[in-house]
């Protein structure tokens, strides 16, 4: 089975949360990874913030659709936990902060969505 073939199927297996899972487990060890290299490997440093920041806006902006199925202070919670994203990686740029708020909020999100998965 060639690898495009293997990757259409194991998509088309994957639910929707699993899907989120398996992003948010990418991101959050390029995260990791970043917050170990040294400070001047500015690239993969802002390759892994970027990478989380356009996550955590695609959220945003799922959850700013008055469509979107989820109730509105939990959407609100997650708009609030993209702004606090944005700043915090800036921040970890230009003023040195830690990684660790970051991956933390993606780790709390990854045990949410296993298990929501768990109890479906």
């Amino acid at each position: 089975m060639s690898l495009q073939a293997y990757k259409t199927a194991a998509a088309r297996a994957e639910s929707p949360r699993e899907m989120e899972y398996r992003l948010f487990g990418q991101v959050t060890r390029a995260l990791v990874h970043a917050s170990t290299v040294d400070r001047n490997d500015v690239q993969t440093r802002i390759d892994a913030l970027d990478w989380n920041r356009r996550l955590w806006s695609a959220l945003a902006t799922d959850c700013s659709d008055p469509d979107n199925a989820l109730n509105k202070p939990l959407r609100a919670q997650i708009i609030s936990i993209s702004l606090f994203v944005n700043r915090h990686s800036s921040a970890i740029m230009q003023e040195g902060e830690d990684f660790e708020p970051l991956i933390d909020i993606n780790k709390m999100v990854m045990q949410g969505l296993a298990g929501a998965q768990e109890a479906a």
